[in-house]
């Protein structure tokens, strides 16, 4: 995204009394009760109280983030987010398959994306939510057929970062949004995929019997022995040509061929010797006068998976046989694939055919004839790029409201007909600003009223191993909704009760409140709590973080903590570039949370995810307009600032932190100390 193309929404100021109302309710929540409540510091906000099925959820990709668990007693933002596409929209699969938005579950593993040095990469990630209302539609073409019916709010990535489908220059609609000179990032519309036909299946098993079988009759003085065997190490494949034999009236038997070592996999095999068999099989295989699109298909499914692969972005299908690379090359030109043949290898006289175009082209290939070994149509790492034939072409509103569906994703995006799709995802200006900055952005929160009684329930489940569970890691539970709501009591009750071990991550200071059953509960299990403070100049604090507590009250509460003997570990975030990373702002910073008590201090640089980052954008252009150049360099690329600056910024503060003596958390007494919550290793932090 750049930074220089950015615009956000208008602030509008909210009174300092707001009137009670009655919202219409979300689709998304029947049954919640809506509040609203006349008081200044709830000014301009909903409350949506709902009663959870579920409390303790599982972190996707934990494996990137040193905890599997976690309670969210509120969502804040939720129902700011965008409804998106169409029911029909493919979403693409970490299998390498689609499947329609509207088919997908909770829990099914598909594509989003991640920048990793210059560019965006594909990465498999987690359907966390989902749902869909109606609302007014729009199609948006490109100019390679590529179509897409979406909500205006919608967000797709493009060559200039990422766009609304529709929006305005000035005034309340003031966002980005998509022009027809706008390129969308990804490889173009998904084809569909091949009928599970007869032809398909007589194509699939020419390709995989003529590609990896052994099927022969011998004959010999004392008779003569027919021999049908297909090994494999890929089990996908192996069934899938067992099942089509089946229904062709071929019983196999399986067997074990190979076991496992040390460098191989294990290979099975199936096999016949019935001379009606073999002779069925021959007949199946035979090449057809005039192949038909379902047996090109089939065919070149089966040879991709006999003696196919893809990797590094190469595509080959190689084979010693000269008959079957010449029928690969036409199946392939039949279907507008332009492919190379290779000059043969001296010693096996093994030719590659060589599929070029791309990914887009693999994809294509992929979808179009749908190997059955989904290992080799992995695109973990594969670069996204974008293409002048994604062009858009239009954006036309169909005139009509009609039932559109989103996703909630690990990554924050998926892949929608082939382009990078914005996900509804719960914005961070409810985990860092406690609900009240940037005013333009949606002020709404679910609250789990029942979230107590859940954690309690959750608990006692006999599937339940007394897993870590942390808090605060998406949004804060102790913002302000908790001095109205009091659920956080309810839930460390129940994790002291069942002596399981938790971690809380926050900014408020009525976590005070909780310090008795904090202790009761380290009595019994490792509780860690860590706080954030990014800065103690109040002035920049009012500007930037207005909703929440002060640097000050911050710093008292760790001050607080650590006397009742919890070791408080402080995030040094977000550090803001040009404002706060300065060698004076740090060393005041790391003096102020080493003077309160705190274990160990950890710096973390501004993280701008979008939303977060048009809101800055414009805070800092009306605020410090000379720091946008600087911005536009670090920030340019993506969200985070480049590794070199992160590195840098480690360096001061260690040193700052040898200075006050704030070394790895091993100052202070032995006290009764719990184990502090973990935290992403590397991570920025987000401002919003």
């Amino acid at each position: 995204m750049r930074w220089d193309n950015l615009t956000a929404p208008p602030v509008e100021g909210v009174p300092e009394r707001a009137a009670p109302a009655t919202p219409p309710l979300p689709l998304a929540l029947p049954g919640a009760t809506v509040r609203t409540f006349d008081t200044p510091d709830f000014a301009g906000m909903t409350f949506y109280e709902v009663r959870a099925k579920s409390i303790i959820n599982r972190v996707p990709g934990a494996s990137r983030v040193p905890f599997e668990w976690t309670i969210n007693p509120y969502r804040g933002c939720t129902h700011a987010c965008v409804y998106c596409l169409g029911g029909d929209t493919p979403i693409l699969m970490a299998d390498g398959r689609t499947r329609q938005i509207q088919d997908l579950d909770i829990g099914d593993r598909i594509y989003g994306t991640e920048r990793r040095g210059a560019y965006r990469r594909y990465v498999v990630t987690t359907v966390l939510a989902k749902w869909s209302t109606v609302k007014p539609a729009y199609r948006v073409r490109l100019a390679d057929g590529t179509t897409l019916v979406a909500s205006g709010d919608h967000r797709f990535l493009s060559d200039r970062g990422w766009k609304y489908v529709t929006g305005a220059m000035q005034g309340r609609e003031q966002r980005p949004y998509l022009t027809t000179n706008n390129r969308l990032i990804g490889t173009g519309r998904f084809v569909d995929g091949p009928k599970d036909s007869p032809d398909y299946r007589k194509g699939y098993l020419c390709g995989m019997v003529r590609g990896d079988a052994n099927l022969a009759s011998y004959h010999y003085a004392t008779g003569s022995v027919h021999r049908f065997r297909l090994a494999l190490a890929d089990e996908e494949a192996l069934s899938r040509s067992e099942r089509y034999l089946a229904e062709a009236g071929i019983h196999t038997t399986r067997f074990d061929f190979t076991p496992a070592s040390a460098h191989r996999r294990a290979i099975s095999a199936i096999r016949t010797s019935r001379l009606a068999h073999v002779e069925a099989i021959t007949e199946l295989i035979c090449w057809p006068a005039d192949p038909t699109e379902d047996w090109r298909r089939g065919f070149l499914a089966g040879i991709f998976d006999a003696e196919g692969s893809c990797s590094r972005g190469v595509f080959r299908i190689s084979n010693s046989d000269a008959e079957i690379l010449d029928h690969v090359r036409r199946s392939l030109t039949h279907f507008g694939f332009r492919s190379v043949l290779e000059s043969p290898r001296p010693t096996s006289g093994v030719q590659n055919v060589r599929l070029t175009g791309g990914l887009a082209e693999r994809l294509r290939f992929f979808h179009l004839t749908d190997p059955a070994i989904t290992r080799k149509r992995s695109l973990e790492g594969a670069a996204l790029k974008h293409q002048s034939r994604l062009q858009v072409t239009a954006i036309e509103p169909l005139g009509l409201e009609m039932p559109l569906w989103d996703i909630t994703t690990g990554t924050g995006d998926f892949i929608a007909n082939g382009v990078v799709s914005h996900n509804c995802f719960a914005r961070n200006t409810h985990t860092y600003l406690d609900l009240d900055a940037g005013a333009d952005f949606d002020r709404k929160v679910i609250v789990k009223v029942n979230a107590g009684e859940l954690v309690r329930r959750e608990l006692a489940a006999p599937r339940w191993r007394g897993a870590h569970v942390a808090m605060g890691t998406n949004v804060d539970c102790y913002q302000r909704a908790e001095g109205r709501y009091q659920l956080m009591p309810q839930i460390i009750a129940a994790l002291r009760d069942f002596a399981n071990p938790f971690s809380i991550l926050t900014k408020g200071t009525l976590i005070l409140r909780d310090l008795p059953l904090l202790r009761q509960a380290a009595e019994v299990t490792r509780v860690g709590v860590s706080y954030s403070v990014g800065f103690v100049d109040e002035r920049l604090w009012r500007a930037v973080e207005p909703g929440t507590p002060s640097p000050r009250r911050r710093l008292d509460a760790v001050r607080a903590l650590s006397d009742a003997g919890f070791p408080v570990g402080v995030l040094l975030a977000p550090i803001l570039p040009g404002l706060t990373d300065n060698d004076e702002s740090i060393d005041a910073t790391v003096a102020a949370i080493a003077a309160a008590g705190a274990t160990s201090v950890t710096p973390l640089a501004l993280h701008l995810r979008p939303g977060a980052r048009e809101w800055y954008a414009r805070w800092l252009d009306r605020e410090f307009p000379h720091l946008v150049p600087r911005y536009r360099e670090l920030y340019g690329a993506g969200s985070y600032a480049p590794q070199t600056y992160q590195r840098e910024l480690t360096a001061r503060v260690r040193i700052a932190a040898r200075r006050h003596g704030l070394l790895g958390g091993e100052r202070g007494d032995n006290r009764n100390r719990p184990e502090p919550p973990p935290r992403p290793a590397g991570e920025q932090l987000t401002l919003l």
